[in-house]
């Protein structure tokens, strides 16, 4: 007996499923079979874990130009968002919003991720850096850069601003590690949300009886003034607490893998006394590593008319920044390292109104770290060989479990 698929379904088994797989001999890169569906063309269609089919968006230009369109809804409740897992409502906060309910609840934390804040944290942020080096320099070798450095320099930084109590960071950074991995079962998603939410919560509460100068302070103030139900204010400490240790920690152990990788960046890096290189060289490695790998997920409010196709409303779209900030149209040598190219037009932070808060901070920490580490530990190297290095394939958010390291 012969199986017969209808036009319809030999369409779909066409349509390449995403996430896609890396290269295991190119860590750094994106997956092959996505630059593929970018040689293809600008917008094509890929499947998804639901058996949906969105756009995949591919090339820069058209990414930038979507990000941007009042027409395109980040709302995870809509129909037709192509969720990378179940979702039962929205349970993470205003970045799965649309405005002008998403432009109201972000202005309420805007203020301390300002470029002149977060300069005036410089030095406190310097001396986290110098005191994880000590202890580094004084401790066993080789160790796991990742639990000795690379994690606990944004998570002390996100602590004293959001005034969340260190000693907690096992409990909030192994709930986290579960909500970003794609491979965490819903329930267990769910769980290390609600542990999270329940934990903020008891935060806010106590921020509410003894206010400090932090941010959950200021949150809990727009509770005392009827401006933000408590659970919100709850759902956004998590947000926060989550994107502001989660995604420079695994920007500090990649980077320092592609920088060894590359000994004449390094090198370059290790011995500039130019703060406009170091700058270049946090903005290259954004561009380079895009450890945000699961596309920005978005759908089509209305009929769009782009690069010669119509996304019809209600069609999913997935915005590929990893293979957007290696278009060859935008970047020259796209898979090239080079922490001297302007590489600030990256869309690792996404684009439109809807781009990183937290950028300037991220972007802050990274010049301490890039510009402290390598200087201090100038004979930094793997203790391992990169073929055994366990990456994070299965996270929403891509680096390496461990790095071990010695000098």
């Amino acid at each position: 007996m012969t199986n017969t698929l209808s036009p319809a379904e030999e369409q779909s088994a066409e349509i390449p499923e995403f996430p896609m797989p890396r290269a295991a001999t190119c860590p750094f890169d994106p997956p092959p079979a996505l630059r593929e569906q970018q040689e293809q063309g600008p917008l094509t269609r890929v499947k998804l874990w639901d058996g949906t089919t969105p756009w995949l968006v591919s090339h820069y230009t058209e990414q930038r130009a979507l990000l941007a369109d009042p027409r395109v809804s980040a709302d995870v409740t809509k129909p037709g968002y192509p969720s990378g897992a179940p979702v039962v409502g929205n349970s993470i906060g205003f970045i799965l919003m649309d405005d002008p309910e998403h432009a109201r609840l972000r202005r309420m934390v805007t203020a301390p991720f300002t470029i002149k804040r977060v300069e005036a944290m410089r030095p406190r942020v310097q001396k986290i850096v110098d005191d994880l080096i000590d202890d580094l320099l004084a401790g066993p070798k080789p160790v796991d850069l990742v639990q000795a450095f690379a994690l606990p320099v944004p998570s002390l930084v996100i602590c004293e601003l959001l005034g969340v109590p260190y000693t907690d960071h096992d409990f909030f950074q192994e709930n986290s590690k579960t909500i970003i991995n794609r491979e965490a079962t819903t329930e267990a998603r769910s769980a290390a949300l609600g542990h999270l939410a329940e934990y903020l919560d008891k935060l806010i509460g106590q921020k509410l009886e003894s206010p400090e100068d932090d941010l959950l302070s200021g949150l809990a103030e727009r509770v005392t003034a009827g401006e933000l139900p408590r659970d919100e204010a709850a759902r956004i400490g998590v947000l926060l607490l989550i994107a502001g240790h989660e995604t420079t920690a695994n920007m500090i152990a990649l980077g320092t893998l592609a920088l060894l990788e590359h000994p004449e960046q390094l090198t370059a890096l290790r011995e500039t006394e130019s703060p406009a290189l170091v700058s270049s060289a946090v903005e290259e490695l954004l561009r380079y590593l895009n450890i945000t790998h699961s596309g920005r997920r978005r759908v089509a409010l209305e009929d769009i008319e782009i690069a010669g196709q119509t996304i019809k409303a209600g069609e999913g779209l997935v915005l590929a920044n990893d293979i957007a900030n290696r278009d060859p149209a935008v970047f020259s040598d796209p898979d090239d390292l080079d922490i001297s190219r302007d590489a600030r037009r990256h869309v690792a932070f996404g684009f439109g109104v809807h781009q990183c808060l937290g950028q300037p901070l991220a972007r802050m920490e990274l010049q301490v770290v890039y510009s402290t580490l390598y200087r201090r530990i100038p004979s930094l190297r793997l203790a391992a060989d990169i073929k055994d290095l366990p990456f994070k394939h299965d996270g929403a958010v891509y680096g390496v479990y461990e790095l071990p390291v010695t000098w």
